[in-house]
């Protein structure tokens, strides 16, 4: 199994932090293009069904449950599932001195098809994670300073 955890502290109020990080329709913003779209498909109550497509025109379907009274968001890859068995994210949004501590936390299985084992994608995982926890901390502190 593959396990990854990766943080940074936004200077930022926590509402929009979370609100914006959580905005699916900026992902392709957030990510710093890693995403060609990401649409919403359907809202319900605290969840978001959504469909990502990355830069090579791969598409996938996931959902997001938002709990943001308990400082958190809970999302799994659905369909296709691959390159994965399963993949699992956890968000924590921890409150500090200096804002606002983003955590994505990320458990997952490769498939035995796939072309890279856990290992090696948990080093793509970490790398890409820490280049786009950069850019959200960019994005959002820039917005609390228009505020």
């Amino acid at each position: 199994m593959g396990h990854t955890c990766n943080s940074i502290i936004i200077n930022a109020p926590y509402d929009l932090v979370f609100d914006i990080s959580n905005d699916i329709s900026r992902w392709t913003e957030l990510f710093g293009g890693e995403y060609q779209k990401a649409e919403v498909l359907e809202r319900k109550d605290n969840k978001l069904t959504f469909r990502l497509t990355d830069e090579e025109g791969k598409s996938w379907v996931s959902w997001r449950l938002l709990f943001k009274d308990k400082y958190f968001a809970y999302a799994e890859r659905q369909e296709p599932k691959f390159p994965f068995k399963y993949m699992k994210i956890i968000w924590l949004y921890t409150p500090k001195p200096e804002g606002i501590e983003m955590s994505w936390i990320q458990h997952f299985e490769m498939d035995e098809k796939a072309k890279f084992n856990d290992q090696q994608v948990e080093g793509f995982i970490n790398e890409g994670s820490q280049t786009n926890l950069k850019i959200f901390k960019q994005i959002i502190e820039r917005e609390a300073a228009r505020q």
